[in-house]
């Protein structure tokens, strides 16, 4: 019996990654169910679709299941997937099931410390505009496509490529992209070696005849390939240097940015203008990356320009909630000191005069703790900065005893080199703040990968009433 057949359990499927497969599975129409430990938008939206999700873990959901598959943010004692294993159902890592999902396909992996969501929603946009009609699954909905997963009639598979956990290491692309290599995740990585040797697997794993393709202007990218060894061929990309290379880059009455570019495409030298709704250098190096690897799934240059000129994002990346008052509000999921500088970096690209509040929801305990000097320096582009407590994802409180008690935000606040770093105790200490003060003309973004996108869409509700 092929996998196809069996019935696929995923827990933490209200996830960005796990909806994202729960919807591919169901266009497969292979059997798949799921939980999540509390109810939410994503989980709603999937029940709207036909899948059975329920809110909860729970021993009693494993009725039936022959594959199980839980999510990172699963604690390896949960009951349910402690049960699984003492009934001896498989336990597949998400990891598995992609690389099972795009194994007769041309698996295009886009890998990164940041920017991948956004890279491979790109690449997703100009392949579907160009009707090859790939296969995608997406950390992030990319708007032009309005979902996050799909299964398409094309050869093209489009991924991206997570390196928490090593998951990224269960693929075998023939198209691999790495945006950036930095350290992160130090509950997977001990530092910046065992970072660098992961992505250098990843990217050994592509065949000879396949492409690897990197960012010139990123050390971490430069000291990867020198470990890596590949036997692909090798395209690089950047504004400093590369292959392809992008110039003149300036800002446009879109809120993007426009640039020029030249490289060295699959049928020989290409260049043109690109413009971008999306702001920031960091989104025309993704756009960069997404045009090398167009090329070489043989999308016509021209073609390929045009579809980024219609990309308006992806969701909770510098997503626009709304306008009250004349206070536009922002979410985006920055959590890593380079995000939040990109992230707050294009925002005064657009907003030149605007008074800029950053709302920082910090992001697991053993981020914060390993990176809390970068953070420091990482608001300038801010006017004002709060500071919301951890999320705390996967990790327990207990786990980490006085680094947890020391990491509140009144000391994570202190330790911010800015002019104005407030910290709050709770969502309604922020929203307090910011009603009090913000007025027309101010921009506000939450920054965060857990739920302090709540303050953001709060202050919006109460602005409109």
């Amino acid at each position: 019996m092929s996998w196809l057949d069996k019935h696929i359990h995923l827990m933490g499927v209200g996830g960005a990654g796990m909806s994202a497969l729960a919807r591919l599975l169901y266009a497969r129409r292979v059997r798949v169910s799921g939980d999540d430990r509390a109810d939410s938008p994503a989980l709603r939206a999937l029940q709207a679709e036909g899948i059975p999700v329920v809110v909860g873990h729970d021993p009693r959901h494993l009725e039936g299941v022959d594959i199980l598959v839980p999510s990172s943010a699963i604690a390896k004692d949960e009951p349910e997937l402690v049960e699984a294993r003492r009934r001896g159902i498989p336990v597949w890592h998400r990891g598995d099931l992609i690389g099972a999902l795009m194994q007769d396909n041309v698996g295009i992996a886009v890998a990164g410390t940041h920017g991948k969501s956004t890279t491979a929603g790109m690449i997703a946009t100009i392949l579907t505009d160009a009707g090859l009609a790939p296969s995608f699954v997406i950390g992030a909905t990319p708007q032009p496509l309005g979902v996050n997963a799909r299964w398409g009639v094309g050869e093209a598979f489009v991924v991206e490529a997570d390196e928490y956990d090593h998951t990224f290491l269960h693929f075998q692309p023939r198209v691999a992209v790495v945006t950036n290599v930095e350290y992160d995740h130090p509950d997977t990585f001990a530092d910046l070696n065992a970072t660098l040797d992961a992505f250098a697997m990843f990217v050994r794993s592509v065949p000879k005849d396949g492409v690897v393709i990197t960012c010139a202007d990123d050390a971490g990218c430069v000291a990867m390939l020198k470990r890596a060894g590949v036997s692909a061929p090798v395209v690089d990309y950047g504004i400093q240097g590369g292959l392809w290379r992008a110039s003149n880059l300036r800002a446009n009455p879109l809120g993007g940015v426009d640039f020029s570019f030249t490289g060295a495409g699959i049928r020989g030298e290409v260049s043109g203008a690109c413009s971008l709704r999306v702001p920031g250098e960091h989104n025309v190096l993704n756009a960069l990356a997404a045009l090398v690897a167009a090329d070489a799934c043989g999308v016509p240059m021209g073609e390929a320009v045009k579809s980024l000129g219609g990309y308006r994002g992806a969701g909770r990346r510098f997503e626009l909630k709304g306008e009250a008052r004349g206070v536009r509000i922002f979410d985006d999921y920055a959590h890593h000191p380079t995000e939040i500088k990109a992230t707050l970096r294009g925002a005064r690209q657009r907003y030149p005069l605007g008074n800029i509040w950053a709302i920082w929801q910090p992001h697991t305990y053993s981020r914060t703790a390993a990176l809390l000097d970068a953070f420091a320096e990482a608001f300038d582009d801010a006017d004002h900065v709060i500071v919301l407590p951890i999320y705390a994802a996967r990790e327990r409180q207990e786990d980490f005893g006085f680094i947890a008690n020391a990491l509140n935000p009144i000391e994570i606040a202190r330790k911010i080199r800015h002019r104005d770093a407030r910290n709050a105790a709770s969502f309604g200490d922020a929203l307090g703040m910011l009603l009090s003060q913000v007025k027309g003309g101010d921009v506000v973004i939450t920054l965060s990968a857990g739920d302090g996108n709540q303050v953001g869409e709060r202050l919006l509700e109460m602005l409109r009433r």
